[in-house]
């Protein structure tokens, strides 16, 4: 019986390694997935643009079968009509992602309205279809100012573009959102809209800061149609009292334990001790039946 167990099981075994370069195969047919190219860009706080594109395939059928493309070339253009200027090329990673990152005094062809025409592409291979996207963003100007009125701690976001003359012309109607360095990533605190090109929040008064009491605030418009990502922050040291730091009464860890857990504890240790005498006196007297027992034969 067991030779036919094992017999059984290692024809299995040889079954699947037959069946396993099949099923990988079937798994990566490039015929079961969809090309998703993507083209963002991010304006930094410190004015430097990054260009960002990615590469997933996603497969037809599951939706949670998504493989990165990797090691893809990505060549990024800024044009203008029949002009095109290269502004750099690079090439996927694991995550499918490829950047550049251009600096503050970079030069852009602009149109009549200062917006710039940005594109990324991928020449395609022979097992991959050519992927190409473009945006259309125009140049925002955003500041973040932390002060204190009336004890309160306000963050005001201003945002303003620049017409053709130079004067600047206030956001309307631009969605914002205001987050605060954690130790692992940014926590939102608060989602307005800017009217005039200003947006005030009123900060919580029990938010602590790093070890040191500073605070990073960020300022984020998010993929907007026409102004594409920007990112501003600003850095402030608030007295504000942590609240991890304040004493804490009643817990498991406290110095003191409740009454009534001296209580339970002391009747379930008598308890205890009281069955070990009763088993032992109860072993003496066995033992002297024993004896008598042994004395009347």
């Amino acid at each position: 019986m067991k030779f036919n167990l094992f017999t059984y099981i290692a024809y299995i075994l040889l079954f699947g390694l037959f069946l396993a370069p099949n099923v990988m195969a079937q798994e990566m047919n490039l015929r079961d997935y969809r090309m998703r190219f993507r083209f963002k860009t991010v304006k930094q706080p410190d004015q430097s643009r990054m260009l960002e594109a990615s590469f997933i395939a996603a497969n037809k059928k599951d939706r949670k079968d998504r493989l990165p493309v990797y090691g893809a070339e990505i060549s990024f253009f800024n044009i203008l009509e029949e002009e095109k200027v290269a502004l750099g090329t690079t090439k996927t990673s694991k995550e499918g992602i490829a950047r550049i990152l251009l600096p503050k005094d970079q030069s852009y062809l602009r149109d009549e309205e200062g917006k710039v025409t940005l594109k990324a592409v991928f020449e395609g291979t022979d097992e991959m279809d050519m992927e190409e996207r473009e945006i259309t963003v125009k140049d925002v100007q955003l500041s973040v100012e932390l002060s204190e009125k009336d004890s309160v701690q306000t963050v005001q976001v201003n945002a303003h573009t620049l017409d053709s003359l130079g004067v600047a012309i206030p956001l309307e109607e631009a969605d914002v959102i205001i987050s605060v360095q954690g130790m692992l990533s940014r926590m939102v605190m608060d989602e307005g809209t800017l009217e005039d090109g200003m947006y005030e929040y009123k900060m919580p008064i029990d938010l602590p800061g790093d070890m040191d009491g500073n605070m990073t605030v960020f300022a984020t418009i998010e993929d907007h149609e026409d102004y594409g990502d920007v990112v501003q922050k600003k850095t402030v040291k608030w007295e504000v009292t942590n609240i991890s730091n304040q004493e804490n009464k009643n817990h498991l860890w406290s110095e003191v334990a409740p009454i009534w857990m001296y209580v339970v504890l002391t009747i379930l240790l008598a308890g205890i001790w009281a069955n070990f005498a009763y088993t032992i006196s109860n072993l003496f007297k066995i033992k002297k039946e024993g004896q008598k027992l042994e004395q009347s034969l």
